[in-house]
């Protein structure tokens, strides 16, 4: 028997009360673009900049994990009076997939041969596509596309703008490739709470390792923290990382048991040091955008594993 998601519930109820009204535009008139994540929030500002055609609103704020969001009415009613609405997909907004079919995916154009997939192949799709950068390009011409579309008398001014941006990502992926460097081939390992830097090690020369699947709203067994446990003694891994939408118990967790063993490993998750990964950072902290929290990451990952 399927689930129904509360959510589910909450919008068919919504949508009874709503009737067949058409969607309101923002309180100034103006068309408003729904994104439900950071990462599309940031894609749409830097495509629509000095466009001055929209208001965008964010439906899942910074900070927050879209794996295990709960979703609030208010939530619902934005995106359902949305002039046009742009998601992630990839079940990456978990609790709410419900609702946002009548929206635009901006994985909607991935092969099935540029994803990653948990259990080799077998398992759900990795949704984390913003840590390889020609997909995060692929993600980026979707919104330019579905904005062009929408907006057409706008079109040459995201064009430019997609244009640009497009050569500052390709300026980010040697940057990347140049502190990568500076990490020792062993050393080039990343131990974080949940699996979502797959697609980082997947293009550069990096190795990753998660005791939590590619979705926080999982368990993780004793054994698991345990093979953890031995191969960071076994490479004598300096440092493990927490991320800023994560538990950092199992990071803990884990520097206890190499603690008890005679070893050493720091737990880097300090104020401005935690790993950015479901969520851009909060407006105005550092790793607000997608390219200072690319470099910032890199730069932390960098500095505590060469």
């Amino acid at each position: 028997m399927n689930k129904v998601h509360p959510f589910f519930i909450l919008a068919a109820s919504l949508m009874l009360l709503m009737g067949c009204s058409e969607a309101e535009s923002s309180e100034d008139g103006r068309p408003d673009v729904v994104v439900t994540t950071t990462f599309i929030y940031d894609m749409v500002q830097v495509i629509s900049e000095d466009a001055d055609a929209f208001d965008t609103s964010l439906v899942i704020p910074a900070g927050e994990d879209p794996h295990i969001y709960q979703p609030k009415a208010s939530d619902l009613k934005l995106i359902l009076e949305a002039d046009t609405l742009i998601y992630q997909g990839l079940n990456f907004e978990g609790r709410m997939v419900d609702v946002l079919d009548e929206g635009v995916s901006v994985t909607r154009n991935f092969s099935e041969d540029k994803l990653m997939f948990e259990g080799e192949g077998e398992g759900e799709a990795d949704p984390h596509f913003w840590f390889d950068i020609d997909l995060y390009k692929s993600a980026t011409n979707t919104v330019y596309e579905t904005l062009a579309e929408a907006y057409p008398e706008h079109r040459d001014t995201f064009l430019r703008n997609r244009d640009a941006y497009f050569e500052e990502l390709d300026a980010l992926d040697t940057y990347v490739e140049n502190r990568i460097e500076e990490i020792p081939p062993s050393s080039r390992l990343v131990i974080t709470p949940h699996d979502a830097f797959g697609y980082l090690a997947s293009n550069y020369d990096l190795e990753v390792h998660a005791p939590q699947g590619i979705s926080t709203d999982s368990e993780v067994s004793n054994s698991t923290i345990e093979e953890t446990a031995n191969l960071i003694m076994s490479r004598d891994i300096k440092a493990i990382f927490v991320e800023t939408t994560t538990n950092p118990d199992q990071m803990r967790r884990l520097q206890e048991i190499i603690d008890s063993r005679g070893g050493t490993v720091e737990v880097v998750g300090s104020e401005g040091e935690a790993l950015l990964s479901d969520s851009l950072a909060q407006e105005g902290d550092s790793g607000d955008t997608y390219i200072s929290m690319f470099r910032h990451n890199i730069d932390t990952i960098t500095e505590h594993l060469k």
